[in-house]
């Protein structure tokens, strides 16, 4: 998995941002033949935070203690 890369979504990024770099994945793939991505556009905006998401998970850890 040396040659394996990270995709970035930021914050603030566009719906047409965010196709860009998906079409940039799924053609990477289509040079590689794996299986197909799932579709991760139909998440775009679905949740918004309030708090920062470190600061969630850290409340959710000091639950269980």
């Amino acid at each position: 998995m040396p040659n394996e890369k990270a995709i970035v979504f930021k914050a603030g990024m566009t719906k047409a941002q965010i196709d860009a770099l998906w079409k940039k994945v799924h053609a990477g793939q289509r040079k590689r033949g794996k299986r197909p991505l799932p579709d991760i556009r139909k998440f775009c905006g679905v949740i918004t935070l309030k708090e920062d998401p470190m600061e969630i998970q850290r409340k959710m850890r000091d639950e269980w203690d």
